[in-house]
């Protein structure tokens, strides 16, 4: 089977597609036939083994691994002891810490973090929920308890996590201000946004308005920037795992009413993940909120797909797809 292994840390050129020996499901797993995965600035930052913290995951000095996290595809062989899933099944999910999702098949155990995809999506869409939905929805809802009504502030609204959350929170009942570029500003406001900023013409920490709850998705900004334009007892969410918010989490939680938080999302457990998957798939089925896609790659250009993602101009979800043979 056709698999992108990295070998090295550097530029996207250090990833290579390869032919791998098609694994075989244990008893307690199922063999996905994978139709489409995400590529994110979290594989890119695996890749380049930046910041070092990632190294944990991948190897100190010299990686050796097959990329890629969120998952969607077909079961096309399910192990004795399987009771959940059976073959055929369409399925999403993540596969964590254990990656191999940037490849035509992968193994996950039965109680890996793995759902029925929605109905109403196909495999690149679902896939683009399941990333996005698993990072946004435990901030969000989690962290910052969002509550209807509340002032809500997206920067980046228009990634991966950004569309997704600005759907969210309008599904909470919040007001959202939507931060994005002025190429944008009309994606972001068809998600639902009521309000949208360019952030090359004005700077929302100088504003006036203030939020109670500032979600940054892209690492632009920092809680100390944001201070001002949070409500007492606001709360400021980044994705960004750097020693300075960890510290200032720690802090805020003992001496101030304005927090700063981080959630490490990816190493949740399984099961609370499920749980997440299947609200997501509630919400995607019934119209609530709608994944979007960016561009779409074949294995074979995965060098140009880390390229774009690193950009970090991105509208959506950049997706790889592998296409199978026999697929129906």
């Amino acid at each position: 089977m056709k698999a992108i292994i990295c070998t090295k840390y550097g530029p996207p050129e250090v990833l290579r597609l390869v032919e791998i020996e098609k694994p075989a499901p244990k008893d307690n797993e199922v063999l996905i036939r994978v139709h489409a995965a995400t590529v994110t600035p979290a594989d890119v930052a695996f890749r380049k083994g930046d910041p070092f913290i990632s190294r944990l995951f991948t190897g100190l000095l010299k990686p050796k691994f097959t990329p890629g996290d969120e998952i969607a595809g077909e079961i096309e062989a399910a192990g004795k002891n399987v009771r959940v899933f059976k073959k055929g099944d369409k399925v999403f999910g993540s596969g964590g810490t254990a990656f191999g999702a940037h490849a035509e098949y992968k193994c996950l155990p039965e109680e890996a973090a793995l759902a029925i995809k929605p109905a109403n999506v196909n495999y690149g869409e679902a896939v683009a929920v399941c990333y996005a939905g698993l990072t946004a929805l435990p901030f969000l809802r989690d962290k910052a308890s969002i509550k209807s009504r509340q002032k809500v502030l997206i920067n980046g609204a228009s990634g991966s996590i950004g569309t997704l959350a600005v759907q969210l929170s309008r599904y909470y009942g919040a007001e959202v201000t939507g931060v994005c570029s002025t190429a944008n500003l009309e994606l972001v406001r068809s998600l639902g946004a009521d309000k949208v900023i360019d952030y090359t013409r004005e700077d929302f920490t100088r504003s006036s308005q203030t939020y109670d709850i500032i979600f940054d998705v892209v690492a632009r900004s920092s809680f100390s920037r944001c201070k001002n334009s949070l409500k007492p007892g606001g709360v400021y969410l980044t994705t960004f795992p750097s020693s300075g918010i960890m510290l200032q989490a720690i802090w805020t939680s003992k001496f101030s009413s304005k927090k700063a938080m981080f959630a490490a999302t990816g190493l949740r457990p399984a099961s609370e993940k499920v749980k997440d998957l299947l609200f997501l798939k509630e919400l995607t089925e019934a119209g609530k909120i709608k994944p979007v896609i960016d561009r779409r790659y074949p294995p074979e250009q995965i060098a140009e797909a880390h390229r774009y993602v690193e950009k970090g101009h991105k509208k959506g979800n950049v997706i790889i797809t592998f296409e199978h043979n026999d697929k129906t």
